[in-house]
């Protein structure tokens, strides 16, 4: 049975990632391509992080696969602030 629950939020979270992607693509402008990919990516990332956390049924991982991505919620965070303000500096005349 976890096995089926392990697949299920990795394919979740592979669904999130493609969408994210196809937001990367078909987005018009640079902010909005930014929100799709943090958004989807940090879901897609905790979704896969859950589904191999259940794989491996150990906490020690289970906690350690939490740290990575609360660090990459993090990262996504500060990054895109930092492309969303010199995008916006860079629009203003």
């Amino acid at each position: 049975m976890a096995d089926f629950i392990a697949a299920a939020f990795i394919l979740g979270g592979c669904f999130f990632f493609l969408a994210g992607t196809v937001g990367l693509l078909r987005f018009p402008d640079t902010l909005s391509r930014l929100h799709a990919l943090t958004k989807a990516d940090n879901l897609g990332l905790g979704l896969v992080a859950a589904g191999v956390a259940v794989h491996g049924g150990d906490l020690v991982i289970a906690l350690k696969l939490l740290v990575v991505w609360v660090a990459a919620l993090a990262a996504s965070a500060t990054v895109a602030l930092l492309i969303g303000r010199a995008m916006v500096e860079r629009d203003e005349p």
